[in-house]
């Protein structure tokens, strides 16, 4: 058994997903773990399979019959980075562009390794005003300051709220 990751994007609909697994099913492929969501009206994601090797072909040329959806399989990590603490960043303030490039280069310039990245743009109760809204589950290394990263953060713009916890509370 191999690790895959199957990546998929393609117009809503009831039944998509449930398909995708029939097939990773039919050519006796584990379901591991996967994220999906639809964005813009369209269904996107990816999910993590085990599969016998053999089957990959098959497997491949079966979802790429479909032309409903686009779909990639990368094979996975054999070797995954060791493990570090796991913190959860959740951050919100006023949207504006270029945000997530900001954050993104704070969050490289402390060596953080981001694992799980979802944002959003919503409306602020009183008075409307678009807000930029985020959640990062981040891999940190032991010797960096969480204090250091929460300031630089910061330091991005004076409205933005930072709150870090570690996600073995």
């Amino acid at each position: 058994m191999k690790s895959f990751i199957i990546t998929l994007v393609g117009k809503d609909k009831p039944g998509l997903l449930g398909a995708l697994a029939d097939t990773v099913y039919q050519f006796k492929g584990n379901w591991l773990g996967s994220n999906f969501a639809l964005m813009a009206g369209r269904f996107a994601g990816f999910a993590e399979i085990e599969l016998p090797e053999e089957n990959l072909t098959p497997l491949e040329k079966a979802l790429k019959q479909r032309d409903d959806v686009d779909i990639t399989i990368s094979s996975g990590d054999e070797n995954p980075p060791p493990p570090m603490r796991e913190a959860i960043i959740n951050i919100v303030g006023n949207d504006k562009t270029g945000i997530v490039h900001e954050i993104t280069a704070v969050l490289n310039k402390h060596k953080v390794n981001i694992i799980g990245f979802k944002s959003e743009r919503a409306s602020a109760p009183s008075s409307g005003t678009p807000l930029f809204k985020a959640t990062a589950n981040c891999c940190v290394t032991e010797t960096e300051s969480l204090d250091d990263l929460v300031d630089a953060l910061e330091y991005l713009a004076n409205d933005l709220m930072i709150d870090v916890d570690f996600a073995d509370k």
